[in-house]
């Protein structure tokens, strides 16, 4: 007996979310692949880029950085990853990502588990109202990551 074959999903094909800052894509999710646990998707910000804070009520975000470097405000409180550095930011934790830095960063993540709804896992605590907003250039923090 012939086993489907899992799907397959290229990052090129996924259309960026730009709602909240940077450049956003669910890769690996129940629309994309039909998955009943969680989902996985990728982060790009250009120099000076952030996705704003949220947080997630029902799920863990994994974040692992690729290429570059991303600051990672979790609770108040930056913790700086660098190339090859993962964070676990835990459920219902607020946190927002930055690119502080001078190069383009690449990050993976996954949540998991879903949230019952869709509309549930996901809880903006910050307004960007204007996603050009999200491309301007931080200040007031330093390169130390605090």
């Amino acid at each position: 007996m012939a086993q489907d074959r899992p799907p397959k999903v290229r990052l090129s094909d996924i259309e960026p979310n730009r709602r909240r800052g940077g450049d956003l894509r669910v890769l690996l999710s129940p629309r994309t692949v039909g998955s009943t646990t969680g989902f996985m998707g990728a982060l790009t910000l250009l120099p000076g880029e952030f996705v704003a804070e949220h947080y997630h009520p029902y799920s863990e975000e994994f974040l692992y950085v690729v290429r570059g470097r991303m600051d990672v405000r979790v609770d108040g409180e930056y913790r700086q990853l660098a190339e090859n550095e993962g964070l676990l930011v835990p459920i219902g934790v607020r946190h927002r990502v930055e690119n502080n830095g001078t190069e383009t960063s690449f990050a993976v993540f996954s949540l998991g588990p879903l949230a019952s709804e869709p509309h549930l896992g996901h809880v903006d605590t910050e307004e960007v109202p204007h996603p050009e907003i999200a491309h301007q250039p931080i200040s007031g923090r330093g390169e130390t990551g605090k």
